[in-house]
């Protein structure tokens, strides 16, 4: 097997996906704006316009997810993370000298201070969530860097290239400190997939695991005004540093409701056990009106981009063992059942979360260090955007209805 399979599986995702048709069906998200604007806003924000952006679009009616122009089909099969988080973080793809420059920095930046290692020791790292352990680490590189107060787009965006390179470093760290092993130093060799992936293991990883940690991470790298993005841009709207503003950015991304959800993803396929106990299994959950995760999106309503990948990727996945094999079956009976239930009414399809944890437990990651790979990812768009937000800032400050009394009468305590 090699590298080229999982090309040819992002080929033939790409072809399923273009039957959708090319008009805009939301000429609304996609030009310039003269603010004020006026939208129809739901709970939690619902159809909130907040900001213009150049960085990434997200059509959830026909399913698209393109990075600065570029679809995540073409980016996934022709590119890199490294180059994709340039793509972010700059506004163009880098020419050879750039990337090689970009690369660079990411080699010089990519090790962690001592420090950091003995924090997340010090810490019950084994009890608590990875995430709680990532934003730990991240708060300590802040403050350990003496430049993180300038709020400057610069000075702000060698920061952010200082978080692309070491997240993956740290999220390593923690995989091993948790199995009771001792953290491995980064491979100036490797690419920033491989790396994460040595990092972990200690062992360098085959082609088409690289490759499809590479894919993964591209895939991950941006989505919209998505919440984790939303708080890291809402932290650094008021000035504050980007360790910080990150530091949010991983709060928010640890919930089920966010990128928790692949977590949750695999423990209902383990509970399900086997393809024959999806249809009781479902039948139950919607009597009991259980959230069935890694399915439906606030933005997409249509199959996931994300997720057209990476079902095919978990089905090449799925060979290496019976567990595997397992769980990737009872995927597929359950996407079947819940699309068959809800898609065509509801427009409910399997989300990127659905598949995901299926190749990472194919490839022997354990399940609590799913969320930090999206982290591992994420950081490009994080940063990206809180520094697009930053050259023309204005703090965020939303408003709440006041449903309470108007006016109440104190009284003292001894008479209450």
């Amino acid at each position: 097997m090699s590298a080229q399979v999982v090309n040819q599986i992002i080929k033939e995702a790409a072809i399923k996906a273009a039957h959708e048709t090319n008009d805009e069906p939301e000429p609304g998200l996609t030009k310039g704006v003269e603010w004020p604007v006026t939208a129809t806003l739901g709970r939690g924000l619902e159809g909130a316009i907040s900001n213009t952006t150049e960085i990434g679009y997200v059509n959830g009616a026909k399913g698209w997810l393109i990075y600065r122009g570029y679809n995540c089909f073409d980016l996934a099969e022709q590119s890199s993370f490294e180059e994709t988080a340039y793509l972010l973080l700059y506004g163009k793809l880098p020419t050879i000298s750039d990337l090689n420059g970009f690369n660079d920095k990411l080699l010089a930046y990519r090790n962690i201070p001592q420090s950091v290692i003995q924090v997340l020791k010090m810490l019950p790292i084994k009890k608590s969530h990875p995430m709680s352990s990532l934003a730990t680490a991240v708060s300590v590189l802040g403050n350990l860097d003496g430049d993180s107060d300038k709020a400057e787009v610069e000075a702000e965006r060698e920061i952010s290239i200082k978080l692309i390179a070491q997240m993956a470093t740290i999220a390593a760290a923690i995989a091993r400190i948790r199995q009771g092993r001792e953290p491995v130093n980064p491979d100036p060799t490797l690419s920033n997939a491989a790396n994460f992936l040595y990092m972990m293991t200690g062992e360098a990883p085959d082609e088409v695991a690289e490759r499809i940690m590479d894919v993964s991470l591209i895939l991950h790298a941006d989505h919209g005004m998505n919440a984790s993005t939303f708080t890291t841009m809402v932290v650094n709207s008021s000035l504050s540093d980007m360790y910080s503003s990150v530091v949010g950015g991983i709060g928010s991304l640890k919930g089920p409701l966010h990128g928790g959800a692949n977590e949750r993803v695999l423990y209902d396929l383990q509970e399900i056990g086997s393809p024959d106990n999806v249809t009781s299994w479902f039948n139950k959950a919607r009597e009991s009106k259980r959230k069935v995760m890694g399915f439906g999106h606030r933005v997409y309503k249509a199959y996931d981009p994300r997720a057209r990948i990476l079902g095919p990727v978990a089905h090449l996945m799925a060979e290496k063992n019976a567990e595997s094999q397992r769980l990737y079956d009872t995927a597929v009976a359950l996407e079947k059942a819940v699309t068959q239930a809800l898609g065509k009414e509801k427009k409910i399809f399997p989300n990127v979360d659905f598949y995901s944890g299926i190749v990472y437990k194919a490839m022997s990651i354990d399940t609590a260090m799913f969320t930090p790979i999206f982290a591992v990812s994420r950081i490009a768009g994080w940063t990206a955007r809180a520094l697009e937000y930053l050259k023309d800032n204005r703090l965020f400050r939303p408003r709440a209805v006041y449903t309470g009394p108007a006016k109440a009468e104190y009284i003292g305590i001894d008479r209450r």
